[in-house]
């Protein structure tokens, strides 16, 4: 039982002719070393404690006091201390002392029934939430050549902007290895550009740190990280190249890999990469940026479906 019952007679000292006997005495030690034991465990609550603190204001004929107002340890329990030796009944009261197990019990169904975390809350696909554009970068690389014939690509400027088109990141970078082929024509880098350029390894970081955690678009990204020897989450990389939708905008085929400069100007009707200076890195990733504003509503819907079929 989670519940241990105690019957508790009250005698009066003036009912009885006369004092306890030896054997009564023998029982009542036992008895106040169980309630004493009872007592230091906790057993008994604060409701008992006080039952017998009213009995110990009046003291017995053993003479036994208080101190402090607490009761000593003989008179604590005197009410109940005696047995009766009269074959009179006597008035008696019921204690309940609440055990541990029942505790123990009612601790353990309040963990049961404590609200617990969603798991599905915490397994979100990640394209569910990418709706925030702060989120979104667009960058573009211009590569120049190392080695034998120029053959070796070297990162020498890159460039990030915002969703609506702000310059993040804008730098000419100096790479770790000897330029023999600067790839004006194309990349738009000359060897003055160089000269004060940042070090390879110190834009790297900078560029990674800016990255980090955001969804990146560009046109054969792939291009791009390998300049950075770095490889981006795949959830949070979206690559202009390779999104059909943007194709069959454009009237292009829907696998067909066109070129940046040729979505540009189907979709907007706009030309970019002209003239004798080459490439412009803000321009070509302000361009991506604003192709992948065209299709991002059902690109993202279409990359959701497919994370939660998987």
């Amino acid at each position: 039982m989670s519940d241990l019952m105690f019957n508790v007679c009250s005698l009066d000292d003036t009912s009885q002719g006369s004092h306890p006997t030896a054997k009564g005495k023998k029982k009542s030690n036992r008895f106040h070393k169980r309630m004493k034991y009872l007592q230091a465990k906790g057993y008994l609550r604060d409701k008992q404690n006080k039952l017998y603190q009213k009995d110990s204001k009046n003291p017995h004929q053993d003479g036994s006091k208080t101190e402090n107002g607490a009761p000593t340890t003989a008179s604590a329990f005197r009410s109940s201390a005696i047995p009766s030796a009269s074959p009179h009944n006597l008035p008696s009261k019921t204690i309940t002392v609440k055990g541990r197990y029942e505790n123990t019990k009612e601790s353990t169904n309040t963990r049961e029934t404590s609200p617990r975390p969603s798991v599905s809350g915490c397994l979100k696909p990640p394209t569910a939430l990418l709706g925030n554009p702060t989120k979104y970068l667009a960058i573009d690389c211009e590569m120049v050549g190392s080695g034998p014939k120029g053959s070796i690509n070297q990162l020498a400027r890159c460039s990030l902007v915002s969703y609506d088109g702000d310059v993040v990141y804008d730098k000419y970078i100096k790479p770790s290895m000897p330029v023999t082929n600067y790839r004006t024509r194309w990349s738009g880098i000359r060897p003055r550009d160089l000269t004060k350029a940042t070090p390879f390894s110190e834009a790297r970081k900078e560029i990674l740190k800016l990255l980090m955690g955001n969804v990146v678009v560009g046109h054969a990204i792939h291009n791009d990280f390998k300049a950075l020897s770095y490889l981006h989450p795949s959830v949070l990389t979206r690559d202009t190249s390779k999104i059909p939708l943007l194709n069959l905008k454009a009237g292009f085929g829907e696998k067909e890999c066109a070129s940046l400069k040729r979505l540009t100007k189907a979709i907007f009707n706009r030309d970019i990469q002209v003239g004798r200076k080459g490439h412009c890195s803000v321009e070509d990733a302000k361009a991506t940026m604003e192709l992948y504003k065209v299709v991002q509503v059902e690109w993202e819907r279409t990359l959701l479906s497919k994370s939660l079929a998987t």
